[in-house]
């Protein structure tokens, strides 16, 4: 039999941890990284730039299916992929839902997604007429390129986009949400249309970047709770809606008086399912790799009762790593330690802890202390 060959644009963290999945499902991966040296560089068959058709239309050539560490492919090159044939998982009608944020809330409207109000606003005008609307301040969004907080920002006049509205058309307003958590919905859907989900998590921001993540999010007793049933729902209809092969995650809040607002979405393996690399039976990178294959997808129930996934946020330098990781080894051996291969800066996504067992106040303790051991501080 001939082995599948995925190729993944994009060499970053998420294609790094593809990886050992591709190798336990007999699967060949092929990365096209952006640079020399990069996270997946253990996979990189080729180095250009995901920008150039020629470059990625060379790229596919003997694979069976392309997909993306990232949902930055210009809308030009994904169509060329597929007038040349190659198939694209996700395609370029539902990833231009995560490429552009206006458009992800027209495409989500149509559906019927439970949304925040939001407007397309074009000038300081409008943008202020929208914040008198809406209690005095809102949330200002750029529709591209804006990621871990960055082209966020909250707003109490409309002179605060002045700097946005020279660079685009037009930007995302929407209301300041009065919320008390974020949760995340992960699902993964063939072409065939099988689709399976995860637990709904919760999860914690530290300046604009995913810090925590708590799966199931607590107080969610079972699948057959009413929050998880909505987080389920909500998720299937816009993987539905929108043609989403692969995995899918739809970040939402949970108001304070107890609905679901979807925030962003994700058409790729994502922050908040890394835990399922230790925590479920089968891994969002699995799952993605399955799926955009149109296999049959696995199980994604948890394997203990609790799984809490922390981010290591810029730490140490490489050449300082091997005694954190004795030390954290040492002091908490049921964490697992995951690395990305990257320089540290301040904020900087570099790693992630996950710590699994059945008494959630245990297992956010051990997943803290060991992700401390890769603390700026502790250096």
């Amino acid at each position: 039999m001939a082995v599948p060959i995925v190729g993944v644009v994009g060499g970053g963290q998420l294609a790094r941890m593809m990886v050992p999945a591709a190798i336990a499902l007999g699967i060949e991966i092929r990365v096209l990284a952006e640079t020399e040296g990069s996270p997946s560089a253990i996979a990189a068959t080729a180095v250009g730039d995901y920008r150039d058709v020629d470059t990625v239309l060379e790229f596919a050539k003997g694979v069976d299916v392309i997909t993306f560490d990232h949902e930055h492919v210009p809308q030009a090159v994904l169509r060329a992929l597929v007038d040349a044939g190659v198939s694209v998982q996700p395609g370029p009608d539902a990833l231009i839902a995560a490429q552009d944020k206006i458009t992800m809330r027209e495409m989500l409207a149509e559906i019927g997604a439970p949304l925040p109000e939001w407007a397309a606003v074009h000038s300081a005008d409008e943008l202020q007429a929208f914040i008198d609307a809406h209690g005095g301040a809102a949330i200002l969004k750029t529709p591209r390129g804006g990621y871990d907080g960055k082209g966020v920002r909250v707003v109490r006049g409309g002179q605060e986009g002045a700097d946005w509205f020279e660079q685009f058309d037009a930007l995302l307003v929407e209301e300041l949400v009065d919320f008390r958590r974020e949760l995340a919905q992960l699902v993964a859907r063939r072409p065939s249309g099988e689709l399976v989900a995860w637990p709904v998590v919760e999860t914690v921001q530290r300046d604009g970047v995913c810090k925590e993540v708590f799966a199931p999010a607590p107080g969610v007793a079972s699948a057959s709770d009413r929050l998880a049933e909505v987080a389920h729902d909500i998720a299937e209809r816009i993987a539905t809606g929108l043609g989403v092969t692969g995995v899918l995650a739809v970040e939402m809040f949970e108001t304070t008086d107890q609905r679901l607002l979807v925030n962003e979405l994700a058409m790729r393996p994502h922050n908040s399912g890394h835990w399922t690399i230790d925590g479920a039976t089968t891994s969002q990178f699995e799952q993605h790799l399955r799926a955009v294959l149109d296999l049959p997808l696995g199980d994604a129930s948890p394997t203990n009762r609790h799984a809490v996934m922390i981010n290591i946020l810029g730490g140490p330098q490489h050449e300082a790593i091997t005694d954190r990781f004795a030390r954290a080894w040492q002091h908490h051996p049921a964490a697992k330690l995951h690395t990305y291969g990257k320089s540290a800066r301040p904020g900087r996504k570099v790693g992630h802890v996950t710590v699994s067992g059945y008494d959630l106040t245990e297992v956010t303790y051990q997943a803290r202390a060991a992700a401390a051991c890769f603390d700026d501080e502790e250096q």
